[in-house]
């Protein structure tokens, strides 16, 4: 079983003299690690592998030989999609975020990006039609209205994005999301209620 989040910072698999446990991957499943890089090298995602490596390496700049990253996230999205060639972008968000998504949608657009955009809410499915009790509700006794992650990704998918972004989804329906998407995705926001959207600030207290 793979234990790397116990290994040491200095990790055998990114230098030769690093140290490794006994159930080290790197080391004991070389099968699968031959089969990834035949899969970067000649599968469906090689050129996807490529251009990410390109990106990783544009978000650096050397600052007195060292690099240093200069690059937000936002930047990253839009440089990658442009990298990859992509024209048409889907963006799933929570309705919570809609005013900061028709801002990112906007950006989008003007940088020449068609944008698909779908409401958690869309469809407006009531959570009893699947199958939630009414204790199971934020608030019992109230009409409440699901989140539909599995429509956001049919449409993208009818009308065929080229790359899809989850922008503020609920824990689980962000996961239907990426399972039912036909089309490669990433994340620009995580949503946590409590931490502005910013769940590894609940690490600090274990730190």
């Amino acid at each position: 079983m793979s234990n790397c989040a116990y290994c040491a910072k200095k990790k055998y698999c990114k230098v030769e003299d690093g140290s490794r446990l006994k159930d080290c991957p790197t080391v004991n499943r070389r099968d699968l690690v031959e089969a990834s890089r035949e899969e970067y090298l000649r599968g469906p995602y090689a050129d996807f592998m490529l251009q990410s490596l390109r990106q990783v390496a544009a978000g650096y700049e050397e600052d007195g030989g060292k690099p240093v990253p200069v690059k937000n996230r936002l930047e990253e999205i839009l440089e990658f999609c442009a990298r990859m060639g992509y024209r048409k972008i889907g963006l799933a968000f929570c309705t919570r975020l809609e005013d900061d998504a028709k801002v990112f949608a906007g950006i989008l657009r003007d940088r020449g990006f068609e944008v698909v955009s779908a409401v958690c809410k869309v469809g407006g499915l009531k959570k009893e039609e699947v199958g939630l009790e009414e204790e199971g509700k934020i608030i019992p006794g109230r009409r409440e209205i699901t989140c539909n992650p599995l429509l956001q990704a049919e449409i993208m998918n009818e009308e065929k994005t080229d790359f899809n972004i989850v922008f503020g989804l609920c824990l689980g329906h962000d996961s239907l999301f990426l399972k039912a998407s036909d089309a490669m995705c990433t994340v620009f926001v995580v949503k946590d209620r409590v931490l502005r959207n910013d769940p590894i600030a609940a690490l600090d207290p274990y730190r």
